[in-house]
């Protein structure tokens, strides 16, 4: 089993940038697909994207799609999300995910959670 455990994240003006990261633990992370999802105060948990096991494919959700950039590092057993030209909408908790395939991600079929860390976009 995965863990995950990330970092990154806090309070941006719109328009600008941060970095996620999610480091895993376990010999098993480049087996794993990896994907990340939000919630946003008083909504539903969504996905943002997601990246294959080998990082060959990524795949976003239109909300965030040129404007996320989803990567990983197998050798450090870490996954990224990188986020620019944020909007105040793009506020929620942040989380990443492990899972079989990126098929099962975006049907939550999740193994493994992070944490959760909180974006805050001001306008």
């Amino acid at each position: 089993q995965v863990q995950l455990v990330q970092s990154g994240g806090g309070l941006v003006q719109a328009g600008g940038s941060l970095r996620l990261s999610c480091a895993a633990s376990g010999r098993t992370f480049s087996s794993y697909a990896m994907g990340w999802f939000r919630q946003a105060p008083g909504k539903e948990r969504e996905f943002v994207g997601a990246i294959t096991w080998l990082g060959g494919g990524t795949y976003y959700a239109d909300s965030v799609k040129g404007r996320f950039t989803i990567s990983r590092d197998n050798a450090k057993n870490t996954v990224y999300l990188q986020m620019n030209s944020l909007k105040p909408e793009d506020t929620a908790v942040y989380y990443c995910a492990a899972g079989r395939t990126v098929v099962g991600l975006r049907g939550d079929a999740v193994d493994a959670w992070g944490q959760g860390t909180l974006v805050t976009v001001s306008s």
